[in-house]
């Protein structure tokens, strides 16, 4: 079964940086649709950027889009996340899914069934 591990979270203030990683041990990435999905208190869950497998296309939320960057890393079979110029209301528990394995290339959307899910970190911008 696949297990998703996330770090990087912490407290950033506004305007600042912080750099979400998304690991997996025993399965490769490569065959997977990754997400980043976020919950703020009170507030329903919600996708912020997904990429796909192999031709790593990637989607974004409005909301965070000319801010973060999603990668994949091969070399640690990682996804990151890469927020910059954060604000307070990015503050929330930011998770990754995974949906897959998937035998052929398949664009990703937040919409998607990801069906495997990480522990989440926590991301609070404050000043």
């Amino acid at each position: 079964q696949l297990q998703l591990v996330e770090s990087g979270g912490g407290l950033v203030q506004p305007g600042g940086s912080l750099r979400l990683s998304c690991a997996a041990s025993a399965f490769t990435l490569d065959y997977y649709n990754i997400g980043w999905f976020r919950q703020a208190p009170r507030k329903e869950r919600e996708g912020v950027s997904c990429i796909s497998t192999r031709g790593g296309t990637t989607n974004y939320a409005d909301s965070v889009k000319g801010r973060f960057t999603i990668s994949r890393d091969n070399a640690k079979n990682a996804i990151d996340l890469q927020m910059d110029s954060l604000k307070p209301e990015d503050t929330a528990i930011y998770y990754c899914a995974a949906d897959g394995p998937l035998g052929a290339y398949r664009r990703c959307r937040l919409s998607d069934n990801f069906r495997s899910w990480g522990q989440g970190t926590q991301v609070t911008v404050s000043s």
